[in-house]
């Protein structure tokens, strides 16, 4: 089943108009004076406050000097909006930065992230998602199990029958011998490891390892995630962006020179860790130390 957020479509769409604005050069005023609106209205398309019309997109890329299939990518694009948001129950316990993430999460079609400290919210078991949320500072105590019911539901994702996401983890070795858990930690961190050794086996993830022994990586400048947006047949449907998370908040960088930064940064991970199956074995046998 696929779950969109309508307030992640609306900041992805209000990304894209942003897009084709500039590279038009076109002021906000000249674009509300051909939609027949206020120059205020514009901006809210741009930040995602408000959704645009199918034929408000039309006449703005218009404007814009965007291809047609940009015009019938974005309009589609809006199209599958609806006015309910699966993220609904837990808008008491999620900032609007995090919503933001977890919708377009949804909307992706392949996940890139690395992880040097604790691992991906996609892969973590029900009870490494405990340990590791318990431990937060930033999470109040009534909060943690819905907290990790919400890591478990978008864990469906990758799960899902149809189209589910691609998801490439890069990992640092030293993730792995971090225990999660307190005195459970033990029993956690097996049962946590099995786990990944099971979901390494689907075609759609791929679990790749950092050994400590490469030494200084550009991916020692801090965590992030790389969202690509196509469709089944492998054509954008958005801009790929990035998310860097930082303490209470976070950074949606948009700009595409240094997107492909990021993805240049991703490729050299890749190339520095290990195989698929290197990677497996590794975890094979920090497994097997718990037996």
């Amino acid at each position: 089943m696929e779950r969109v957020d309508p307030s992640a479509l609306r900041w992805l769409i209000g990304v894209e108009l942003t897009h084709y604005r500039k590279l038009s050069g076109r002021p906000q005023s000249e674009v509300a004076k051909v939609l027949g609106i206020s120059a205020g209205m514009v901006a809210h398309f741009e930040v995602g406050r408000y959704f645009p019309s199918p034929d408000q997109i039309a006449r703005m890329l218009g404007f814009y000097g965007a291809p047609a299939h940009d015009v019938e990518r974005l309009s589609w694009l809006a199209g599958r909006a609806d006015d309910h948001s699966w993220l609904a129950r837990w808008s008491d316990v999620i900032p609007d930065w995090l919503k933001t993430f977890i919708g377009l999460e949804g909307l992706a079609s392949h996940v890139v992230t690395y992880a040097p400290l604790v691992l991906n919210a996609l892969v973590q078991t029900r009870e490494y998602s405990t340990g590791v949320t318990e431990s937060s500072a930033r999470v109040r105590a009534d909060q943690v199990e819905r907290l990790v019911g919400l890591r478990m539901e978008r864990q469906e994702l990758v799960h899902r029958a149809e189209n589910p996401v691609h998801l490439t983890m890069l990992l640092e070795e030293s993730v792995l011998d971090r225990p999660i858990g307190g005195d459970n930690a033990r029993e956690v961190m097996r049962d946590q490891l099995a786990h990944l050794l099971e979901l390494g086996k689907r075609d759609n993830i791929e679990i790749l390892l950092l050994p400590t022994a490469i030494g200084r990586h550009d991916g020692l400048e801090g965590k992030f995630t790389l969202l690509h947006f196509r469709d089944p047949d492998g054509q954008p449907q958005a801009q790929s962006i990035v998310y860097v998370e930082i303490p209470d908040n976070s950074v949606y960088i948009q700009d595409q020179r240094q997107v492909a930064q990021y993805t240049r940064n991703a490729d050299q991970l890749r190339d520095a860790a290990l195989s698929e199956s290197k990677s497996a074995t590794a975890i094979k046998k920090r497994l097997a130390a718990y037996d």
